[in-house]
């Protein structure tokens, strides 16, 4: 399912994927994507892609986290946050065998090591695109810019409710429930 969904979402998209490079190198410049090294199956890195959403900073590459920082995001990179398309370059990494449509979401080494027993059970299974945790907490980056300390926030609230949706994924994933949470995706984000 994941293969054939990618190749599908790839060929299909292809055209939109191609304006939203296009756009990112229009506003501010090379490179169009955002490689991060992300924690995957079995506790292995593996580098995630998505369309770049800020401005150019070095060493970000390995992990680098700046919860609620708005700064530095470009014009094109808010409509993309907004609208979940910075995403859509992970159809390559489902079509390499990184990831799946729909599994928890990889994190940055930092935040598996802050709680690598919950991890452990998380990683049996390969993150994904899109998941249950990425449709309660789709307005994440608002609850970090509000937050007078994001990086406290993170570690204490979210990620730890994160961590309940992920194990509970895991202990009752399905074929139909992973096309449910598809359908649930499209519905938010295109409802938004």
């Amino acid at each position: 399912m994941d293969l054939a969904g990618a190749l599908v979402g790839m060929v299909t998209l292809s055209p939109l994927l191609a304006l939203l490079w296009l756009a990112v190198v229009v506003e501010s410049g090379l490179p169009a994507l955002f490689r991060q090294r992300r924690v995957g199956l079995g506790g292995r890195d593996f580098v995630l892609f998505k369309f770049r959403t800020m401005s150019v900073r070095r060493g970000t590459e390995d992990g680098s986290f700046d919860a609620g920082d708005n700064a530095r995001v470009t014009r094109i990179g808010a409509f993309l946050r907004k609208t979940k398309m910075d995403e859509l370059p992970q159809l390559w990494n489902v079509i390499k065998g990184d990831m799946s449509l729909v599994g928890p979401r990889p994190e940055v080494r930092q935040w598996v090591e802050a709680y690598p027993e919950r991890w452990a059970t998380v990683l049996t299974v390969r993150p994904g695109i899109t998941d249950p945790a990425s449709i309660e907490f789709r307005n994440e980056e608002e609850l970090l810019a509000r937050s007078p300390d994001p990086d406290r926030t993170y570690r204490e609230e979210i990620l730890p409710r994160n961590l309940d949706l992920y194990e509970q994924y895991v202990a009752t994933r399905s074929f139909w429930a992973d096309v449910g949470i598809l359908v649930r995706t499209v519905w938010v984000v295109v409802g938004k």
